[in-house]
């Protein structure tokens, strides 16, 4: 009797798990990236002469597992794919390999609306645009045309029946215009309002603006950045991210009953030739959004990284690298003064986030693949939960492999 007992007990125990399994709540995972910049010494630090050819994979090798796990990992390309001659600062054209590493390391969408987005006129944004297209990078910011900003403005990113909508503004070109039928979304208000009003017709569950504002190198947001993060919030925004002061700055998430508002000022830089204080590191902001009979955000965290720019084999090489992974310790470095740098850059971001930030915490720099907080509490109160953690590795790796 015992034994039938028991047999049935682990019978029921199977039919309520896969029950749980089977309604847990939808979920979309989300990371996004700061200042993808291309510095002069990093055009020259890519060309791989053996191959005679550039190759950018080696920068995001240290992070591909964290952005490849995700569903939709969103970056700033902070240059223009203008082709040839290649050049940094101040008006920028990578080569078209920057791109390529963004899509083989898991960047799914590039924003392309920032103050260099003109560096190379009407030619470079429309070849920009071109480029990731051929890459089948989602994208949105620029356009080579009127017609491919009314149809691609509004960006949908879709999971099952979650629906994201994101859309993406400049303060500014640096004094360039751009000229018909090149399109740059600007950061105007009236703008903006009809943008978002058709995206409220679009039947979205949330909707994010990734905002390029702000003073350069200030820690703190300023008046213009508050001011637009409120009319944001009242127009019926969810998120905003926000980019350009090539420093980090605070994120704060807000509920109020049912409403919820997240605001990431400035993520700094993911990767460039900044090599100042505060200027050499970024930070990646994770979220999910998770719905059952309504979407909320949630897992909200961060992750910093900082840019190791180190000699080897007489050339420079750049990597971004995630500061808390125990991985790249003070013996990970070749040089005892670059880990130093790191840890004083770490140290100076933890700290402003512990006094600035509202209800954002740091996260684990590794990939997204843990038991979620957001499943159900039964589920939670499995004694065995290693098959749950297979089945996130599995669906993690499946991701990956698509990608």
């Amino acid at each position: 009797m015992n034994f039938l007992f028991d047999f049935f007990k682990r019978i029921l125990s199977f039919l309520l798990l896969f029950h749980i399994l089977s309604s847990t709540a939808q979920e979309m995972s989300l990371l996004f990236l700061g200042d993808i910049m291309g510095h002069g010494p990093q055009i020259k630090s890519a060309w791989n002469d053996s191959l005679k050819k550039y190759d950018y994979n080696k920068v995001f090798e240290p992070v591909e597992e964290i952005i490849s796990s995700v569903d939709f990992a969103v970056a700033n390309l902070e240059v223009t794919l203008a082709g040839p001659p290649f050049d940094g600062y101040p008006q920028f054209s990578s080569p078209d390999e920057l791109a390529e590493a963004c899509k083989n390391n898991g960047i799914d969408v590039l924003v392309t609306a920032n103050n260099h987005s003109c560096d190379r006129g009407s030619m470079g944004i429309v070849r920009t645009n071109r480029v990731l297209d051929s890459l089948e990078i989602l994208h949105t910011g620029t356009f080579s045309n009127q017609q491919n900003r009314d149809s691609l403005n509004l960006l949908v990113l879709e999971k099952e029946n979650i629906r994201i909508g994101l859309l993406n503004y400049t303060y500014g070109t640096n004094g360039i215009p751009f000229h018909a039928p090149t399109y740059v979304n600007l950061l105007d208000s009236s703008l903006i309002k009809k943008d978002l009003k058709f995206a409220r017709t679009k039947n979205l569950d949330k909707l994010i603006v990734f905002v390029h504002w702000g003073a350069e190198y200030q820690d703190q947001p300023n008046l213009y950045q508050k001011n637009f993060n409120q009319f944001f919030k009242r127009h019926g925004v969810d998120i905003v991210i926000g980019s350009h002061p090539h420093v980090v700055q605070p994120m704060h998430y807000i509920k109020n009953n049912d409403k919820e508002f997240l605001t990431v000022y400035s993520l700094g830089n993911f990767v460039s030739n900044q090599r100042d204080f505060r200027k050499d590191g970024g930070v990646m902001f994770r979220c999910s959004i998770v719905k059952r009979d309504k979407a909320s955000i949630s897992d909200k965290e961060y992750i910093l990284t900082w840019v190791n720019k180190f000699y080897k084999n007489k050339k420079w090489h750049y990597e971004v690298l995630p500061c808390s992974n125990k991985t790249y310790g003070k013996e990970y470095f070749s040089r005892n003064e670059d880990y130093v740098k790191m840890q004083v850059y770490s140290d100076h971001a933890k700290n402003l986030f512990s006094d600035y930030n509202i209800n954002i915490q740091e996260g684990f720099p590794y990939p997204k693949i843990h038991l979620q907080k957001h499943e159900p509490q039964e589920l939670r109160n499995q004694k065995n939960t290693k098959w749950i953690k297979k089945l996130n590795l599995f669906k993690y790796r499946k991701n990956k492999n698509a990608k």
